[in-house]
């Protein structure tokens, strides 16, 4: 029996939401401004030997709901066959129900893989096994011509301050493949002082990749970290990007900093005030440092990272064992660190993805705060990141943009994401972008014209995003 689920209309409830997508939307290409995709893996032009490793390998979501469902730990990260643990994905699937992994599935099966007459579930796993290793085994689905099939234009992967960035270097130097993979800036652990013994170990790498001798001087530590910027700048990176669980505004001196870098330096274990401090002053330079250059600069804010000690303990981080967070004061820190900024004319162009719901219109409302009357959308209420880039994540926040700010201006979606088949996150988004807009057509909440519209989503959906970044 024929069981189509990804119809040429999936998600799109109206006719003027289906004219919107198929002539505004659908063929536009892809700018993923921020991804965690291999830059080794577009370098060599990976080919995958069987769906488990593209599709299973490093993604916590599907993780998370194979171990909801009773799955061992050995069918999800551990010793299993590729087929077991596909087997087990395949059996849980059904389970996912109402859950967007089940749309993720199912997108991803169909583009680009070409399958979309079956559900994925036990009784199908073998089929769908056979069908689509054989096709990941044909010349036009290596790591490389997976993103030429999606339209992709341009990426944006997500890189230490210490990486020697040999793999962007080797992709842009060919000519033959036209995708820009561009490094982004990425310096969360020159932030992590709270193990002193892995922070240590991170300097030590940075002062190598810097050839800056740096001990426990602050000065030097700053330097280094300006070196590295400075050569991600030369190899073509006009992002950072920043995984906060919330902004750092505390009142310091340079002094004050420099004493808990030395003290961490020493291997002694920081009070909350003076990792406040550090942070405060270690963010606030390196914010400035993006507007020295003209960069952009995303904050990932709001995670509670690393909950089970016992997995991270065998596992480490992005194990599938974060959740959403509730910092206390987000409002009053973000306009503490976004005003001091401002106020010393060093506040980049900034996108802020807010992780908990709760509190997508007081980012709206205090991005509107800080835009400065010259640079168009300059302060980004960011896509629905992680637990909200679903449906209802994404309906949340166009609806929080829309009401604090101009939706005309946004820059749009991102998969975030280490695997090749996520590019139907930007086909997810655009549906449910049309959908929202053509059913407003329709109620008469919205002109309906067209062409106005029309000119609006195909602003969303590539050239605000191509205008921001300058690519």
């Amino acid at each position: 029996m024929n069981k189509t689920f990804i119809t040429e209309n999936f998600l799109l409830q109206n006719d003027r939401a289906a004219r919107l997508y198929h002539e505004r939307a659908a063929g536009l290409p892809i700018i993923d401004f921020h991804c965690h995709l291999p830059p080794a893996e577009i370098a060599a032009d990976r080919r995958f030997e069987n769906l488990a490793q593209i599709w299973l390998g490093g993604d916590h979501y599907k993780w998370r709901a194979m171990r909801a469902a009773g799955v061992a730990e050995r069918f999800i990260t551990g010793d299993a066959t590729d087929r077991e643990k596909f087997q087990k994905w395949a059996e849980t699937v059904p389970f996912t129900l109402r859950n967007p992994l089940y749309h993720w599935t199912h997108l991803e099966l169909k583009r680009p893989l070409g399958v979309c007459d079956r559900l994925l579930g036990p009784d199908t796993a073998e089929g769908i096994w056979r069908e689509c290793n054989a096709r990941l085994a044909e010349p036009g689905f290596s790591a490389r011509r997976i993103m030429r099939r999606m339209n992709v234009e341009a990426v944006c992967t997500t890189d230490d301050p210490t990486d020697s960035l040999e793999h962007h270097r080797a992709i842009a130097e060919d000519e033959a493949f036209a995708i820009r993979v561009l490094p982004t800036f990425r310096p969360d652990r020159a932030l992590a002082v709270e193990s002193p013994t892995s922070f240590g170990q991170w300097v030590d790498r940075l002062a190598a990749a810097a050839e800056i001798e740096i001990g426990e001087n602050f000065d030097a530590f700053l330097d280094a970290l300006r070196n590295r910027h400075d050569f991600f700048h030369m190899r073509g990176c006009r992002l950072s990007d920043h995984g906060l669980e919330t902004f750092p505004a505390a009142d310091y001196s340079t002094a004050e900093a420099a004493a808990a870098f030395r003290r961490v330096r020493g291997g002694k274990e920081l009070s909350a005030g003076e990792v406040e401090t550090f942070k405060s002053a270690v963010l606030e330079r390196l914010a400035a440092m993006n507007a020295e250059k003209g960069w952009s600069q995303q904050f990932h804010f709001g995670a509670l990272r690393n909950n089970n000690s016992r997995i991270f303990a065998a596992l480490g981080a992005d194990a599938g064992c974060d959740s959403i967070g509730d910092p206390p004061g987000v409002a009053r820190s973000m306009a503490r660190f976004f005003d001091r900024l401002d106020r010393n004319g060093r506040l980049a162009k900034t996108i802020v993805y807010n992780l908990n719901p709760v509190h997508n219109d007081v980012v709206a409302t205090m991005l509107g705060n800080f835009q400065d009357g010259e640079t168009p959308g300059k302060m980004q209420l960011g896509s629905g990141w992680w637990f909200m880039d679903q449906k209802d994540g994404m309906e949340r926040q166009l609806e929080s943009l829309s009401n604090q700010g101009l939706l005309s201006l946004f820059v749009g979606m991102l998969t975030d994401s280490r695997s090749f088949l996520s590019y139907t996150r930007h086909e997810y988004f655009r549906r449910i972008l049309c959908n929202l807009l053509g059913t407003e057509m329709e109620q008469g909440l919205l002109p309906d014209d067209f062409d106005l519209i029309g000119r609006l989503v195909q602003a969303v959906c590539h050239d605000n995003a191509a205008k921001y970044f300058g690519f």
